[in-house]
């Protein structure tokens, strides 16, 4: 399976809450909902309708999938809502358990979690979409397990707030495979990891 994340974004990196004010106020941080503003249906709509319906399922961080069971648990009447409620979904807590599942959702423990997400990402299917979920996507990207991002980054600093991408010191190289620029200003950029070259063994001659 493909691994897709798709998010909103800043200029300086934060992906913290960017649907309503109480979203995630972790940190203190106070600028929820700031992505509205800057909502082009036209071109960002289809974004998330592609990812959807590429989709074999979702998979989630333990907030950010509470925060969706809580919004679209039991809506319908659209494609989107549909799509939401169908897919079969994962969701990587320590603190979750069977009974607390809901939403057509299984549980990947966290303490074996790069372990299960490496086999569902070995196995055969099509894309495993990641929404949200900062800090399961900071580990993905950490243990290569990330096959592409669609990032809309807007024209907004934040200031401060989660980010997606590892601060280990590692240093990481994507590709540029597509970018859209809309009305308002936002950058619709999706982005492929180039993996790291295969290191050929050269015997060493010495003369």
């Amino acid at each position: 399976m493909r691994i897709v994340v798709v998010a909103y974004m800043s200029l300086d990196g934060v992906v913290q809450a960017p649907n309503h004010p109480e979203e995630d106020t972790d940190g203190g941080f106070a600028h929820g909902g700031w992505s509205h503003r800057f909502y082009d249906p036209e071109v960002m709509g289809p974004v998330f309708g592609e990812a959807m319906q590429g989709a074999a399922a979702l998979l989630f961080g333990k907030h950010t999938w509470q925060a969706f069971a809580a919004a679209w648990s039991g809506r319908a009447g659209d494609t989107f809502s549909s799509l939401m409620t169908t897919l079969p979904k994962y969701v990587v807590s320590s603190t979750l358990g069977d009974d607390d599942l809901t939403w057509n959702t299984k549980l990947i423990p966290g303490d074996g979690a790069v372990a299960d997400i490496s086999k569902l990402h070995k196995a055969a299917g099509g894309e495993l979409v990641v929404l949200g979920s900062p800090r399961l996507v900071q580990t993905l990207l950490r243990e290569h397990l990330v096959d592409e991002l669609r990032l809309m980054i807007e024209p907004v600093l934040l200031g401060g707030g989660k980010r997606i991408f590892p601060d280990d010191g590692g240093m990481r190289t994507l590709e540029l495979v597509s970018t859209v620029t809309t009305a308002t200003g936002v950058n619709v950029c999706t982005y492929r990891p180039v993996r790291p070259p295969t290191r050929i063994q050269v015997p060493l001659i010495v003369q």
